[in-house]
């Protein structure tokens, strides 16, 4: 069994609207990331997905649970004091909006070498622009792009960019936010086909936040399937895709569509009634590493 990098534990994350009325985006949520390991979370808008990535890179403060990252519990101020430099280089995030994310008024090569000028890292290559060349080359962009702005690329270039600048910190932890969802069909095969390439290259635990079921099957190892704030469903790719178990994630998966128009016309949607969600239970273990959230010994 692999090393365990984040272990996320009974998260709890509430948005308050006012003094008296908050709304609960994630609840009681407990799973793990392993070594290596590339983890999808997917579910419907306002799900959770994205609460839950920012939790876990402190970015938002739980409400409740602990979240533990090499063993540090990053929601204790003691702790993560400790261990700032550790935990603010080795984990990176990467956002769906690469326009907001980048300052637009900083070149290319600034924006790449920035965070470790901040961090006070010795490029290996020498300087910090020619790390920022190494790193453009490397996500497959020409290092004549150093000295050009954000708002001179396209959305692939303003993304690649992006993944360039959270891979010069050499990061054990990627959380990649839906990277893809605002960019052409054509540019996110480029994308998903340079995220799989990186983790191949560098071994890092990616935890990927998507829309798109045929995205996170190509992509992952483990899946999440996230529903009102709960993980519903937690499973190997294959294993989810074959045999789902809860009735949300069977609904899910019979509405992605199918290219052969006779198959798709033959296929069986399966309904779900959001009503008849129950969110109290647990995640109970039904196969090897597949787990499903029960209530009173029933998905």
């Amino acid at each position: 069994m692999a090393e365990i990098l984040l272990d996320v534990q009974h998260l709890t994350h509430c948005f308050k609207l006012s003094r008296s009325a908050a709304i609960r985006a994630v609840d009681d949520v407990s799973f793990q990331l392993r070594r290596g390991e590339i983890l999808g979370l997917v579910g419907e808008s306002g799900s959770g997905k994205s609460t839950v990535a920012r939790c876990a890179l402190n970015v938002l403060k739980p409400t409740e649970g602990r979240i533990l990252y090499k063993g540090v519990d990053v929601c204790d101020p003691k702790q993560f004091r400790a261990n700032r430099r550790m935990l603010q280089t080795t984990r990176q995030l990467i956002f769906q909006d690469s326009t907001s994310s980048l300052n637009q008024h900083m070149t290319v090569a600034d924006i790449i070498a920035e965070p470790m000028a901040i961090h006070h890292i010795r490029p290996k290559r020498g300087t910090l622009r020619a790390e920022a060349e190494f790193q453009l080359k490397y996500v497959g962009l020409d290092p004549t792009y150093l000295d050009k702005y954000p708002p001179e690329l396209s959305g692939g270039m303003r993304q690649r960019v992006a993944i360039a600048r959270a891979l010069s910190m050499e990061p054990e932890l990627l959380v990649a936010d839906e990277p893809i969802a605002s960019l052409d069909v054509s540019i996110q095969a480029q994308i998903i086909n340079l995220f799989k390439h990186l983790q191949d290259e560098h071994g890092f635990s990616f935890l990927f936040i998507a829309h798109d079921l045929a995205v996170v099957r190509y992509l992952c190892d483990r899946v999440g399937v996230m529903y009102r704030g709960k993980l519903v469903e937690l499973a190997p790719t294959q294993a989810l895709f074959d045999d789902p178990h809860h009735p949300y994630t069977r609904s899910l998966l019979s509405a992605i569509p199918i290219p052969d128009p006779r198959r798709e016309r033959a296929r069986t949607l399966h309904s779900f009634d959001p009503a008849q969600f129950g969110r109290e239970g647990a995640l109970v273990e039904v196969a090897p590493d597949h787990y499903v959230l029960q209530r009173g010994g029933g998905a």
